[in-house]
């Protein structure tokens, strides 16, 4: 079973969370740049854009589409740490470890594996 089956059973029932999706654009990208270069690039945007204990633009530093994980981001509750904190528990005001971060980028790259393959 899924490590994070329960987390996205939860995110399931959130309306605003269920709704983001990959479009084809992003499933092309994904193809095109393989998995380990797009888990790269969500470890990247965890480490520069959420690790701070209080980040730059927290709340609206990640867009809402442009890149797959983005959308992942979304999607699963990690775009900000007032989310990251609702829907994860990880609290807000410290720096994540790289535990968390590690968690966080599994996370995002569950999602987008699930997405490539039509599940949800």
């Amino acid at each position: 079973m899924n490590a994070h089956a329960a987390l996205f059973q939860r995110l399931k029932q959130s309306k605003f969370r269920n709704s983001f999706h990959l479009k084809q654009k992003d499933k092309q990208y994904v193809l095109e740049k393989g998995m380990n270069v797009i888990e790269q690039h969500a470890s990247d945007f965890v480490q520069n854009r959420l690790s701070d204990k209080e980040p730059e633009n927290d709340g609206s530093q990640t867009p809402m589409k442009g890149h797959p994980v983005f959308i992942a981001q979304h999607a699963t509750g990690t775009c900000c740490r007032g989310c990251l904190e609702k829907w994860h528990h990880i609290p807000k005001g410290y720096p994540l470890s790289l535990v968390q971060q590690k968690y966080i980028v599994s996370v995002l790259v569950n999602w987008i594996h699930q997405e490539m393959e039509g599940q949800k």
